[in-house]
């Protein structure tokens, strides 16, 4: 599972539980083009070395990163119709201004 990254490399495992806990941004920007650079210039909190770990990891692990997102944007999109169903959407912005008067 890619939440424990390579079994007993610590580098892999601590880039896979922080930086590609954020598979979805970071290897959207890897597919974009970015660089190592200009995702730590994007993200000051992520050090270089780190960004090439990650980077690393992507491209070790595609195919189960791309599972993971598919899998992630299924449940997103449940959890969406899920609270649309449940709170109605329509008519949100006339009763969020009516209440600002």
């Amino acid at each position: 599972m890619i939440e424990h990254g390579q079994a007993g490399h610590v580098e892999q495992r601590r880039a896979a539980g922080s930086l590609v806990g954020d598979h979805d941004r970071d290897g959207a920007a890897f597919d974009a083009g970015a660089t190592a650079e200009e995702m730590v210039q994007q993200y000051p909190s992520v050090a270089l070395a780190d960004a090439y770990s990650v980077i690393a990891y992507y491209l070790r692990h595609q195919s189960e990163i791309r599972e993971y997102i598919t899998r992630r944007q299924h449940q997103a999109a449940g959890v969406r119709e899920e609270n649309e169903r449940r709170f109605d959407p329509s008519g949100v912005r006339d009763r969020l201004l009516a209440r600002r008067r």
